[in-house]
């Protein structure tokens, strides 16, 4: 019997649920687009508002979180980051879109990458999927 050769979407880890929090509509759907194809994510939420946001984030925690910071309904998205921040240690990673990206307070802008509007949604993919970890043997090569 024959076996199945992975892709390499199948073969890299899930990013799990991701909440895209965007009110372009054209933006979001395309870094939907990304997440699903590229970055195999398992659910992607739009949430174009602040309170769509807090609603998501009440039904389940997401293990990452795509903020524009400037939406329709706030024009201080980063404090859906100040929240997501109080997690805990094992908080959602964010990735901040923006057009304006010196407004985000930096303290805030130390939580993840930024990406400035435009871009392409496959580097922000990438971003998202690297976590920045790295194995045991790894460390230590990096120690000598």
């Amino acid at each position: 019997m024959a076996t199945k050769k992975k892709t390499a979407v199948e073969d890299r880890a899930a990013l799990g649920r991701v909440l895209v929090v965007e009110d372009d509509a054209v933006l979001a759907l395309a870094i939907e687009d990304a997440l699903v194809h590229l970055g195999n994510a398992r659910e992607v939420v739009i949430c174009p508002s602040t309170a769509a946001t807090m609603a998501e984030l009440e039904k389940e925690r997401p293990d990452a979180i795509i903020l524009d910071v400037h939406l329709s309904d706030r024009d201080d998205g980063w404090a859906v980051a100040e929240l997501v921040e109080l997690l805990g240690p094992k908080r959602p990673r964010i990735v901040f879109s923006t057009g304006s990206p010196e407004e985000i307070p930096p303290g805030i802008a130390e939580m993840g990458p930024i990406f400035e509007k435009p871009y392409d949604p496959a580097e922000l993919v990438a971003a998202l999927a690297d976590t920045g970890k790295t194995g045991f043997f790894a460390r230590l090569r990096g120690r000598a």
